[in-house]
């Protein structure tokens, strides 16, 4: 039986100037500091592939710098500790209490991004709690030295991170960012909603109609970029995320896979005797879970998952939208801990309105 987390609900912009230092003035490098042949095919990757100015990439590269305390975190991962370990990290009282100030003070912008995107405020608040705390902790790392050092000094995943870096130069291009300026975690993830460069290219979205597209300081830009990044990603509106399932070691076994890909039907899994744990999904406030779980198509895409906790294992069925998830971070624990958070903000969230529709009668 899984070990029940509840917490009970307490109440309680643009862009800053980034200064851009022209790269003209930048002087030529010694001979001494010359590029390796990894950073010289980088460069020419640049200029070739994504036609950008073969000056500006080398003076640009010429002021990254390896970073040994980036390769040590990145060995350490949160997300490779135990379930049991991992999600006190994020389940807490505080967290939880600057969620639904979060929400208190922008519940006007989240309904607008639930509206036109179909994500529930609960979880893009979830999401900016755990990646940022709401904007407090955006990360104290360069990320121009992150991502060099993670791709041209850290062999594992050199070639994702160097094409980050390119997406990073290509970023500050753009939107008139010094690259050398801009900090970040130590994998490169930028700002409220901690998105990699890629993402912030291709997902960011000016949701206050300013004219700039602001995920370092505008939590408004983030509301909406977070949505729009989940929408993109498959998000459907209305849909379940995950069932806490009953199930045996010996009934779960041949449906667990380390990969995140969805591979077998709903019909499959409830031949095999797995059934919804009811008395937890209704602690994690999911509404009418047994007419939610018969609602579940029989051909639909679901995937078993498994947390280990010191008493055993928990079991859960994800659906398409905690996949999604899983689009944000390629974590079943990432994943799972934002569902769970967001069922305790959704309860918070519940009283709020509560109040707010009494006090205006």
């Amino acid at each position: 039986m899984a070990i029940l987390i509840s917490f009970k609900p307490s109440l309680r912009l643009v862009v800053n100037a980034l200064l851009v230092i022209p790269f003209t003035v930048i002087t030529t490098v010694s001979s001494a500091e010359t590029t390796t042949d990894k950073e010289a095919a980088f460069i020419e990757n640049m200029v070739n592939e994504h036609k950008f100015n073969r000056e500006t990439a080398q003076q640009v590269l010429n002021r990254a710098e390896k970073d040994q305390a980036v390769i040590d975190a990145i060995k350490r991962p949160w997300e490779a500790k135990p379930w049991h370990q991992y999600y006190p990290i994020f389940l807490t009282e505080k967290r939880l209490e600057k969620g639904l100030a979060f929400y208190q003070t922008h519940r006007t912008t989240l309904a607008r991004a639930e509206e036109k995107y179909g994500v529930p405020a609960e979880m893009i608040v979830a999401i900016l709690g755990i990646e940022s705390f709401y904007g407090t902790y955006k990360g104290t790392y360069s990320a121009l030295n992150a991502l060099y050092t993670l791709g041209f000094h850290y062999p594992p995943r050199a070639s994702f991170f160097k094409k980050e870096l390119a997406q990073l130069l290509m970023l500050a291009n753009e939107e008139q960012f010094d690259a050398s300026a801009l900090k970040s975690s130590y994998a490169g993830a930028l700002g409220w909603g901690q998105f990699i460069p890629s993402s912030y290219r291709h997902y960011a979205v000016d949701f206050d109609n300013d004219g700039v597209r602001d995920l370092l300081n505008n939590p408004v830009d983030a509301i909406g970029s977070i949505a729009n990044y989940f929408k993109r990603n498959g998000w459907q509106r209305g849909e379940a995320v995950a069932f806490p399932v009953n199930a045996t070691s010996k009934q779960a076994k041949p449906w667990l896979r380390k990969s995140l890909k969805y591979r077998e039907t709903f019909g499959q899994l409830q031949q095999a005797g797995i059934n919804l744990n009811v008395e937890t999904a209704q602690h994690y406030a999911i509404d009418s879970p047994d007419a939610l779980w018969q609602n579940i198509g029989q051909k639909s895409s679901v995937k078993l998952l498994d947390f280990a906790q010191p008493h055993g294992k928990d079991y859960w069925l994800g659906l398409k939208n905690f996949y999604v998830i899983t689009r944000y971070n390629h974590s079943k624990l990432y994943a799972m801990v934002a569902f769970q958070f967001s069922r305790q903000l959704a309860m918070g969230i519940k009283t709020i309105d509560e109040k707010a529709q009494e006090n205006a009668i």
